[in-house]
């Protein structure tokens, strides 16, 4: 099996410790990762780099995009499955933190 290329990788952390910014740079990748909360209500800022959401779906539409050409395959299905339950999670705790009004900052 061929090696995966590798890849340029920085997390960041703020000053608190908290994980905040950075990137995934390699051939035909090139991710900056939001820098910050976004804030709540008045104070929203806009978005300055990709979620993990983001990039997920990527992969799920391309994934889904595969299985309609002649390079369906089970594996594919699997795949798209795990990638749906993953971004449903995400979600799910986007969700969970909304409803303890602490989505968009650094509040656990």
């Amino acid at each position: 099996m061929p090696e995966l290329q590798k890849l340029d990788i920085q997390n960041k952390l703020d000053a608190q410790g908290i994980p905040t910014g950075g990137f995934v740079r390699g051939i035909g990748i090139d991710i900056s990762w939001q820098e910050g909360p976004l804030g709540r209500d008045g104070e929203r800022k806009e978005q300055t780099g990709a979620y993990v959401e983001d990039v997920l779906t990527a992969c799920l539409n391309r994934l889904k995009y595969y299985q309609n050409t002649k390079f369906s395959c089970p594996e594919n299905v699997l795949a798209v499955s795990e990638l749906e339950d993953a971004i449903k999670w995400l979600r799910k705790r986007t969700e969970d933190r909304e409803k303890r009004l602490v989505e968009g900052t650094h509040r656990i």
